[in-house]
């Protein structure tokens, strides 16, 4: 009865992660588009939100790199899992109060491996080369493409229409925004809807309701998970959408068009290698390729610095609330129930604490 309550708990919460993965990462798709005028601001989310859902269903390599790539999955407990959770939800609610367009997926990966360590004692349950060579290797190798690759498709994209009107750029380069923005919310699904349906298949594996020997992920996984990261698509991350549409560069239709085609190709093709790649660096990075093609005094690098550093300690943060949150359950004489549901009230009052704030501003 305990483990079917803890289990119960856990996908619940696995669901509220996607939930607020979905509200923190729709920038990441729409951003370009609202601060461009290519489409009203609502409809962007309801049009981001459906196309979500649409690719969750396209590839399974994500969650099973999640589920069995980063910790030894003989260490992992329901409670394990329930800590992890907790961390990354938290650290994903604190970043979006603030503004900062963090990682989710390295909120995830971070919480699970300092519950992981917290729970075992040591860090023998890290899988080192899953870790660097499907995690941390990708997410820096996807700046370091993005980058350039945004840089030159602008710099292409422009040669071609130097000799038309900027109006009529504008107008053909915003309706082609229409495309760019659902590919990037597209893959989007594909790539981050699966970190939840691997969180989620871990923890059945756990008890015993799907076999460890060959990894698959129940439909009905797949369905939970696609539905709560888009009805947090649609939710909307007006803060992030504000940080990366207008204050790290104001961007032209066209060099919209050119950092959203670049960062869903390399979005698509990570996740084909089941590479959970963050969506946040790869938009970020090619926003600042695209604006830095028209002069280096374009980007507000301060604020670009700033989003490197979340990159750079969503991890340990990450991480840390995770291992916390397993020690208290062990104080709590494993009530996992109670301190989880006691963080995840916490989290949902900040939540309504930053709506309300943000509908008074508006």
């Amino acid at each position: 009865m305990h483990t079917t309550l803890t289990l119960t708990l856990v996908i619940a919460v696995a669901v509220f992660f996607d939930f607020t993965n979905g509200f923190h990462d729709t920038a990441n798709a729409i951003a370009t588009s609202v601060s461009t005028r290519a489409i009203p601001p609502r409809l962007a989310v309801l049009g981001s939100a459906a196309l979500n859902f649409a690719g969750a269903f396209v590839s399974l390599k994500v969650a099973a790199t999640v589920a069995k790539g980063v910790v030894d999955p003989h260490a992992i407990t329901l409670s394990v899992v329930l800590a992890g959770l907790v961390g990354a939800i938290t650290w994903n609610l604190v970043t979006w109060y603030i503004g900062l367009p963090s990682s989710s997926s390295h909120a995830l990966i971070g919480g699970i491996l300092g519950s992981a360590v917290a729970a075992t004692g040591g860090f023998r349950v890290v899988q080192v080369d899953g870790l660097l060579g499907k995690v941390l290797a990708p997410s820096l190798l996807a700046p370091l493409l993005a980058i350039p690759g945004s840089a030159l498709l602008t710099a292409g994209v422009l040669l071609l229409v130097r000799r038309r009107s900027p109006g009529t750029v504008n107008r053909i380069f915003r309706r082609l925004q229409l495309l760019s923005a659902g590919f990037v919310s597209f893959t989007h699904g594909t790539n981050d809807a699966q970190k939840t349906m691997g969180i989620i298949t871990l923890a059945l594996i756990t008890t015993g309701h799907v076999s460890s020997a060959r990894f698959t992920v129940p439909t009905w996984v797949i369905v939970l998970s696609a539905t709560a990261m888009a009805a947090g698509t649609y939710a909307g991350g007006w803060r992030i959408i504000r940080t990366l549409g207008q204050r790290v560069t104001r961007l032209q239709p066209a060099e919209g068009f050119a950092a959203e085609t670049v960062t869903a190709t390399l979005l698509y093709f990570t996740a084909r290698l089941g590479f959970p790649v963050s969506t946040t660096h790869a938009i970020s990075s090619a926003i600042l390729g695209a604006g830095a093609t028209k002069k280096a005094s374009a980007v507000r690098w301060g604020i670009a610095g700033n989003i490197v550093l979340a990159w750079l300690i969503t991890i340990p943060c990450a991480g840390l609330v995770g291992a916390g949150v397993e020690r208290l359950t062990r104080v709590a004489a494993g009530d996992a129930l109670a301190v989880t549901l006691a963080a995840v009230v916490g989290a949902v009052a900040l939540y309504a604490s930053a709506r309300r704030r943000h509908l008074a501003a508006t």
